[in-house]
């Protein structure tokens, strides 16, 4: 660092004073009090020049690495090109990606809608479901975690939400992966069914393909919506492009996070069927988003799935995966009195412990050995494994001596 620079020890206390001394804090726990600078592809440097392999990818955004060659180029082409954009014009570039969705995305999901980041992509289709079903209630399954906005906050599963009370009303919360439950909460006020393929946060719980099929039947007999959010298992992390291709079903509405500009320039989007859209063209500019898709991020996501579809990242973390997942659950039983279990598919993985301070120290034994992961936000004694997808034989092998040095107290 030259002299001009300011220390780390400046740098934190800075963000101490004018941010947050609790968050310096929570990542001193973690060992993550560094400071991010250099990001190339698999990994970030710290401001020494220490290499860190990214297994957080800012909870599944970089998807195709950080700073990857081919999206960084398009950006600074379209920084001479174009700008934001009036959001509530069409733009070649809005209804380029719309276009390119709508034939990336599986089945009839041809409309969509743009946001900035998960939060809002998920608040726009629980309005959407409540203004297409003119039907107030939506339910959720518990363990969720949908992100950080009110719909978003109020069907999560978050021991904190009651600090942000009142919550949304007419939400509800079920037991997980049980369909007789589902059929007994769905009732004629009910709009919408909101889940996660595979509940990340939560031990990477998955819902099986029965209870996704069950739930697909049962919402298409009442005429609810079956909403899905894969803001953390889309565009291939778990070896298909979607999770729910695994089970051979269609949602009504699918929310895709921030991967979708893998991490060069925020942009989510929420997808939905013809039908549904219908309510959107009954109700032109019911619903508006001053940046989301905004034609810098238009340019970004089109790109994105450009390379995704040529990269088949899927593919990647299909292979790559049963051979991580071996040799995970082999350190795992070599360690059971530490790790408990292991679960996850694809490149997404979590290890769970025997409570959130074991989970908060595996996490600073990892970071001294180069990898870079967090805890799960629902199961807070787990740690959540999600490097980008492109990763090869040789970032798997450092992620396995991390984990294994991590869980011999090395």
């Amino acid at each position: 660092m030259s002299a001009n620079q300011p220390t780390r020890q400046a740098l934190l206390d800075d963000y101490a004073r004018f941010v947050s001394p609790a968050q310096v804090a929570r990542l001193r726990a973690l060992g993550h009090d560094f400071i991010e600078s250099r990001r190339e592809g698999p990994d970030v440097y710290d401001q020494d020049g220490r290499q860190y392999l990214d297994c957080y990818s800012s909870a599944g955004i970089y998807n195709l690495g950080r700073r990857q060659p081919e999206l960084l180029a398009e950006l600074r082409q379209a920084m001479r090109e174009t700008d934001q954009g009036n959001f509530p014009m069409i733009s070649r570039e809005k209804a380029r990606l719309a276009a390119a969705l709508a034939a990336f995305v599986p089945g009839a999901l041809e409309c969509t809608m743009f946001s900035v980041v998960r939060g809002e992509a998920f608040d726009f289709a629980c309005k959407l479901a409540r203004g297409y079903t003119r039907r107030p209630e939506l339910i959720a399954p518990e363990g969720s975690w949908f992100g950080q906005t009110g719909f978003a906050v109020s069907l999560s599963t978050r021991a904190d939400k009651r600090d942000f009370a009142p919550l949304v009303p007419e939400t509800k919360i079920i037991p997980f992966g049980d369909a007789a439950a589902a059929r007994a909460a769905i009732g004629p006020r009910t709009a919408a069914v909101f889940l996660e393929p595979r509940q990340t946060e939560n031990h990477c719980r998955p819902a099986s393909a029965d209870y996704l099929r069950a739930l697909r039947r049962l919402c298409t007999e009442t005429g609810v919506l079956l909403v899905l959010d894969e803001t953390q298992t889309g565009l291939g992390r778990t070896g298909k492009r979607f999770a729910f291709e695994h089970a051979g079903i269609e949602p009504d509405v699918l929310i895709i996070g921030e991967a979708l500009g893998a991490g060069v320039f925020p942009i989510a989007a929420t997808l939905f069927t013809p039908a549904i859209n219908k309510f959107m063209n009954a109700h032109p500019l019911i619903h508006l988003s001053t940046f989301g898709g905004s034609d810098l991020g238009c340019r970004i996501g089109a790109r994105a799935l450009e390379i995704y579809a040529a990269v088949a990242p899927w593919e990647n973390a299909a292979a790559l995966g049963r051979s991580l997942q071996e040799k995970l659950q082999t350190i795992a039983a070599r360690h059971s009195r530490l790790i408990e279990s292991i679960a996850g598919d694809g490149l997404l993985y979590s290890l769970a412990f025997a409570g959130p301070a074991e989970a908060e120290a595996f996490c600073r034994r990892l970071a001294a050995h180069g990898v870079l992961a967090v805890p799960g936000k629902v199961a807070t004694n787990t740690v959540v494994l999600r490097p980008n997808l492109t990763i090869g034989q040789a970032e798997a092998d450092r992620l396995l001596q991390a984990v294994e040095k991590a869980a011999a107290g090395v």
